[in-house]
């Protein structure tokens, strides 16, 4: 297969790039080359712009299909679409679970969110899903019978510049006491990379057109705990934290508690999103002590490991105070 993807230069696009390669697929990069501009030389590398409108270097080309990684408004994904629309057979749009209007109703065929206007351009975390939402309908439109639509949950692992995921092992891997919140039931949801990029190849080299949730099933905090035990051959000893207790003191679920989301919130769904589909479809997942171990191995080979979440004195004094309300 001769395949173009719309970046892939850093996480969900390198790992697609890399597992096309490793599959033997012919591969063609289009980005501005600031991002790790040396990886895969044997890659075709297309330099451009789609913000600015500058996707000449995508002229005078033809794919098999295009996976499109970086597309965030309607408006630069409708003038790729349409530039490749007899240039490619297949399109393929990495979206999110984040499209979802209803969190107790993300199943495929679940409501979308809309945007009022629904021309805004600015991406923030109140108009990312509705864009997103948007953007897939760019897709299904131009490329009626030839979409795939993906939409990811937190995607973990190597290479993620966001430091979210990465901050259970790496900060378990310190040892000592480790505030885990709310109770060892429950749940979080993920994907690691490298599966997501395995199950986007998949589809295209089967040509399965649709709408898939990108998520491994919810595991829960107690194994995720147990799993972290294991990687870091118990270094840490985890304390489990109320979720009110927490609460009263201004701890932002998902922000300071990566992946976490407590289980009376109205967005408690997002960590029960159904895989049925997907896995029906391919989609298959390695084990959470591999990806764990894969993510502490990528961490520890950097020269400057940075996280989301609680920093370190956050989260020895919120367990100081803990310890001081339980007498």
């Amino acid at each position: 297969m001769n395949l173009l993807v719309l970046g892939g230069g850093q996480f969900v696009g390198r790992h697609i790039v890399e597992v096309a390669l490793e599959r033997g697929h012919q591969v063609s990069t289009f980005s501005r080359g600031q991002t790790n501009p040396g990886l895969f030389p044997q890659a075709e590398k297309l330099l451009g712009d789609r913000r600015a409108g500058d996707l000449e270097a995508l002229r005078g080309h033809s794919w098999d299909a295009v996976v499109d990684v970086n597309g965030y408004l309607p408006r630069e994904v409708r003038q790729s679409a349409e530039l490749l629309e007899d240039r490619v057979e297949h399109y393929l749009y990495i979206s999110t679970v984040s499209v979802y209007a209803d969190p107790a109703n993300t199943a495929e065929n679940g409501p979308l969110q809309q945007l009022d206007p629904p021309d805004v351009e600015e991406v923030t975390g109140g108009t990312y899903g509705g864009l997103k939402a948007l953007c897939e309908g760019v897709v299904q439109e131009v490329y009626t019978g030839r979409a795939t639509v993906v939409r990811p949950h937190l995607v973990v692992g190597p290479h993620d510049p966001t430091g979210r995921f990465t901050y259970w092992p790496w900060r378990a891997a310190q040892g000592g006491e480790r505030l885990f919140p709310g109770t060892p039931e429950a749940p979080i949801q993920f994907i690691d990379a490298r599966d997501l990029a395995a199950f986007v190849l998949h589809l295209l080299e089967s040509r399965t057109g649709g709408v898939f949730n990108g998520a491994r099933p919810p595991v829960r905090m107690g194994e995720l705990a147990e799993a972290l035990g294991e990687v870091t051959h118990h270094a840490f000893v985890p304390t489990w934290v109320d979720w009110p207790f927490l609460k009263a003191r201004g701890v932002q679920p998902w922000a300071d508690l990566p992946a976490w989301l407590p289980p009376d919130e109205p967005d408690a769904g997002l960590c029960q999103i159904p895989t049925a589909r997907s896995e029906a479809a391919g989609l298959s997942f390695r084990s959470l002590l591999e990806t764990l171990t894969a993510t502490l191995e990528w961490a520890r080979s950097l020269p400057e490991v940075r996280l989301a979440g609680l920093s370190p004195e956050r989260e020895a004094e919120l367990l100081q105070a803990w310890h001081r309300s339980r007498g």
